[in-house]
């Protein structure tokens, strides 16, 4: 498939041909939620945890004696059954990560991209170079009409590029060997460099 490729200005910059194979598949929304599902479990903190009765403050010592009471026959204030007692099977800090096949998760990105290609939110950009000023990069962007967006640039992001990038609200940037499922579906817009493409084209082959 062909897009037109513009410059930060709005200007154009002539055609680039993408890959059918990686921008013109048709999206399949089981394996975009599985890819997306394996990144957001993998960046879980998983450091919830509760006091064990072994953990909580209270003393140890018997609380009544064991017959004669006519109430339960119970150890410690610690018991679970108490106010501020120990916490039953309660959780503990652990990895809430799971596996997902390499394949998959390639085949995640390819769907990701053509997903933006097919709704018409995929831009092709000449170049992502600025000169570090982000009242400059931030005119640009609004006059192009980009109000959440993500660039992908090629391996490295431009300097300049990134310190305007950086206040800018809405607007992410990443290198291409960052290039994400979940990043790509929550933005409105796409914005890859030509580098970006050639980039992503020889990580997805």
């Amino acid at each position: 498939m062909k897009l037109d490729v513009i410059k930060l200005d709005g200007g154009k910059a002539g055609s680039v041909e993408l890959g059918e194979d990686i921008f013109g598949l048709e999206p399949r929304a089981d394996i975009l939620h599985r890819v997306v599902r394996w990144q957001r479990n993998k960046a879980q903190a998983g450091t919830h945890k509760v006091k064990t009765r072994t953990e909580t403050s209270y003393s140890s010592k018997k609380i009544y004696r064991q017959k004669g009471t006519g109430g339960a026959r119970h150890g410690d204030r610690n018991a679970p059954i108490f106010r501020k007692g120990g916490i039953y099977k309660g959780p503990v800090p652990r990895s809430h990560a799971h596996e997902l096949p390499k394949q998959v998760r390639k085949l995640g990105l390819k769907h990701a991209l053509s997903a933006k290609a097919q709704a018409g939110e995929l831009v092709v950009i000449e170049a992502a170079e600025a000169q570090g000023k982000t009242k400059d990069l931030a005119r640009q962007v609004r006059d192009l009409g980009w109000k959440r967006a993500l660039v992908i640039d090629g391996a490295e992001v431009d300097e300049g590029f990134a310190r305007a990038a950086r206040n800018i609200e809405g607007l992410d940037v990443l290198p291409s060997v960052g290039a994400n499922v979940y990043d790509i579906l929550r933005r409105d817009t796409l914005v890859i460099t030509k580098a970006g493409v050639e980039a992503l084209e020889a990580r997805l082959k």
